[in-house]
């Protein structure tokens, strides 16, 4: 086959000076096998090493589908690259591509929760499976056209925006010229240009004020987390709790927590002088850290006040009281990957389910 064709071995002009057999056969393979300590590897040395063309190389490090390459060459180009501690350049291929094998999270994902955090990393295994790499981008941005413009900077194959609220039409269209095909939200309304799925985070507010109207209380306070990032979920499942309790007798008191043992121990300590019956907690972490304050501060859970968290994480029925919690019915990491590998490939993908709320009721409330 052509492009397993090996390359010849230049001829050499004897030198003047004998050597033993051993130094020449030290010298040849230093020389072929290693290139200058100072010199960057190449394809053109692995291609050397493995005895093939560098379009072979290309072939089988880039997994170029539509050419048959043996399994014997494709081991023998593997094993040069390995030994030699080449990786191809991910820059020249995308060049060559128009896109990169990237797929963009903005880095605030990381702050969401445990559960969203170990979704995203089951995430990044399923788009393995298709040939990407999931990256997380560190960039912060107020306006989201500006993040927008970051990531086609770095032309990438798709972007997966878990804040999908914050991704306006303008964004999506400046990443469709920069030849981005993969775009995917998650947000509470459809977006533009845009693959969304529905993740409307003011039904999970509204599902755990609902729960706690339904046991009886009705002086509910609810967690706006004061760490970064966190906003923007936390306002809507606040605004959720607020208009179910408009329909109710009933009230909602926003109450900031950072997640630390003294801002929790702060807030249990003056929970008696706010008057409050029951607490939607943001998610299970804030919601187990408060418990372990009103344990410390002699606050009954649930007696003095019902706790709600959400995620329903593994540990949450673990608590003592176990943990009331809202579940989130996620897309599986498999779904999304392969719908966002659709709309890569295809520009058109088929709808996905929303993410749906459900309480599980448990001791705490």
């Amino acid at each position: 086959m052509a492009d397993e064709t090996r390359v010849p071995t230049p001829k050499t002009t004897p030198k003047t000076t004998p050597k033993t057999t051993t130094e020449a056969t030290t010298k040849t393979a230093t020389e072929t096998t290693t290139p200058p300590a100072t010199a960057t590897t190449t394809s053109a040395d692995v291609a050397r090493l493995a005895g093939v063309s560098r379009a072979t190389v290309s072939f089988v490090l880039n997994d170029t589908q539509g050419h048959r390459v043996s399994e014997a060459t494709r081991a023998r180009v593997l094993d040069a690259a390995r030994r030699l501690g080449y990786v191809p350049h991910a820059a020249a291929r995308s060049l060559r591509a128009g896109r990169s094998n990237l797929v963009l999270m903005p880095s605030s994902v990381s702050a969401i929760g445990r559960l969203v955090s170990d979704w995203v990393d089951d995430l990044h295994g399923e788009l393995d499976r298709h040939g990407y790499t999931a990256v997380l981008h560190a960039g912060r941005f107020d306006d989201p056209v500006d993040a927008a413009r970051a990531w086609a900077e770095l032309r990438p194959a798709g972007v997966v925006a878990l804040d999908g609220d914050r991704f306006p039409p303008r964004a999506a269209e400046l990443l469709r010229r920069a030849g981005v095909r993969g775009l995917l939200a998650f947000a509470a309304h459809p977006v533009e240009g845009v693959h969304t799925v529905g993740f409307d985070h003011a039904h999970i507010g509204a599902t755990a004020a609902e729960h706690l109207i339904a046991r009886g209380r009705t002086r509910i306070g609810v967690v706006v987390p004061q760490e970064r990032g966190l906003g923007t979920l936390a306002r809507p499942r606040l605004a959720g709790a607020e208009s179910v309790v408009a329909r109710h007798m009933a009230t909602v008191t926003p109450l900031e927590l950072a997640y630390t043992r003294a801002s929790a121990t702060e807030l249990a300590r003056r929970w008696r002088s706010l008057g409050l019956d029951a607490v939607f907690a943001y998610n299970d972490e804030y919601a187990t850290l408060l418990l372990h304050a009103f344990r410390a501060e002699g606050v009954v859970v649930p007696d003095e006040v019902a706790v709600v968290g959400s995620d329903d994480l593994v540990l949450s029925a673990f608590q003592q009281p176990a943990l009331t919690s809202v579940r989130l019915e996620l897309p599986s990491p498999a779904r999304i990957a392969d719908c966002l590998h659709e709309l890569i490939s295809t520009g058109t993908a088929p709808d996905l389910p929303p993410v749906e709320a459900v309480l599980v009721p448990r001791e705490t409330s």
